[in-house]
């Protein structure tokens, strides 16, 4: 007897729906399950993410709020001279911690400059017909030095004045010493300058080829060469006046004029021109400190509240969540000695709200008030040992780092994740399994009732053919 494969061909039952309902009814609970399931996973799994990313973002804060001289800034406030719109800013001024805070006049009598050599025009025979024209016959050196520095090129036989221009632009070991030929239409001159500033440090360029002495200020055989430096461009310190005092550095920027300021000079002063500099503890700075810290500790408390404060909330409830809000509020009444006047965070101007968050607001004084009357003191709220930022560091670390509470959690969600889907790939083993079972029972019941309708039929067919055999209508 042929194999049955479409359950039903042979008794004419549908037996392919029967399969297939037995299937879904066993099937569809456990896929909704394994929905439902993966969506609160997913669902707490986000919850927990977005809290230890606020989280992180206050551990980042704290780190650099418990950095002591993060909070013993100055800040200078330069008022430059009138002119500063058409002439440019006559100075800058930074301060470090340093600094003593006051005010300052200063004033620039001179900048500091390298030295520029070009070709001596006074002896025609030092300039050259043009840049292609071929200096060196012979392979030779150039020595520069200027100060304390120094380095050489060599130079190939046949090269022109271009070859050589390129190579002391190109030298690795230069000290900001560049080359360009300056071309007058019937001659061209060599123009050599250094960035080496400062009295004394004036370029000198030396040969061990008579050839080159054109390309030297000095010759080969002693004397001069044919480059010269101009008064007006030999290499010169910066002077500049702070408070009447006349200061001298070989370069435009001076770091140890005044204790903890950098004053760069931008331009000589005209008609006796002063630029004011202001020294004061930076007050902005730590303002903007005290504000990032309100804003991520209320970012917290807003994603905590929002994964955890309603019904509906992924993670209403949770322990863990509600712990954390707990230990961050509580960790605000820390009492920390040795900060002056100042004992909590709430004594330099801050105060909570009704929903938990943060305010610059106080009855007792506000954030500027507090900075007034003890501004140093206010950092070491944060800093000092027991302070702010050790007590808020401390439970952030525990929740937040690779080993912490929340990483632990996220962990142990992802693997009931990776159970659930090992959970769907034995349901769908077992699904297959059923639907196997199920067709070979019906097969058999399919082949029983095809066999007893061909039995049927057949002696049907035997009494019709009997003489005098009547079927009833």
């Amino acid at each position: 007897m042929a194999t049955i494969t479409n359950a039903g061909v042979g008794s004419g039952i549908d037996l392919e729906s029967i399969i297939s309902a037995t299937l879904q009814a066993t099937n569809q609970p456990k896929l909704q399950k394994f929905a439902k399931r993966e969506s609160e996973l997913s669902v707490e799994l986000t919850g927990i993410g977005g809290i230890k990313s606020v989280m992180s973002k206050l551990q980042d804060i704290f780190e650099e709020l418990s950095d002591p001289d993060k909070f013993n800034q100055r800040a200078a406030t330069v008022r430059q001279p009138d002119t500063s719109g058409s002439l440019g800013d006559l100075v800058s001024v930074k301060a470090d911690e340093t600094a003593t805070t006051g005010s300052f006049d200063i004033s620039v009598l001179q900048l500091a400059q390298g030295s520029r050599a070009q070709t001596d025009t006074s002896n025609p025979a030092n300039t050259f017909t043009s840049a292609d024209e071929v200096v060196a016959t012979s392979a030779s050196t150039l020595t520069f030095s200027a100060g304390t520095n120094s380095f050489d090129i060599d130079i190939d036989a046949g090269a022109t004045l271009e070859d050589i221009r390129q190579a002391i632009n190109d030298a690795s070991g230069s000290f900001g010493v560049s080359a360009n030929i300056i071309n007058t239409g019937s001659e061209s001159l060599l123009v050599i300058e250094s960035s080496e500033a400062g009295t004394g440090n004036d370029l000198v360029i030396t040969n061990n080829n008579p050839e080159l002495d054109r390309l030297s200020t000095v010759a080969n055989g002693g004397g001069a060469g044919g480059l010269a430096i101009a008064p007006e461009d030999v290499a010169q310190d910066a002077i500049i006046e702070v408070d009447g005092i006349q200061i001298t550095n070989d370069s435009n920027v001076f770091s140890d004029a005044v204790q903890g300021l950098t004053i760069t000079a931008k331009r000589p002063s005209e008609n006796g021109e002063i630029a004011n500099a202001d020294i004061a503890f930076d007050r902005e700075g730590v303002t903007e400190k005290i504000d990032s810290f309100v804003t991520a500790f209320n970012n917290t408390i807003d994603m905590i509240n929002q994964q955890s404060a309603s019904v509906n909330a992924p993670l209403f409830g949770d322990a863990t969540v509600r712990a954390i809000k707990d230990q961050l509020t509580n960790a605000l009444t820390t009492q920390i000695s040795g900060a002056g006047d100042f004992q909590t965070i709430f004594d330099v101007g801050l105060s909570l709200n009704q929903n938990g968050k943060l305010e610059k607001e106080n009855v007792v004084r506000s954030v500027n008030e507090a900075l007034d009357s003890g501004f140093s003191d206010v950092g070491k709220l944060f800093t000092n040992p027991g302070g702010l930022a050790e007590t808020f560091g401390n439970i952030l670390d525990s929740y937040v780092d690779s080993g912490g509470i929340l990483k632990q959690r996220q962990d142990y969600l992802n693997i009931q994740k990776d159970d659930l889907e090992d959970d769907r790939s034995d349901h769908q083993y077992r699904m297959q399994q059923l639907e196997a079972s199920l067709r070979n029972k019906y097969a058999s019941l399919d082949t029983l009732i095809a066999s007893m309708r061909s039995t049927g039929s057949y002696l049907m067919g035997q009494l019709d053919s009997l003489p005098g055999f009547v079927r009833e209508k």
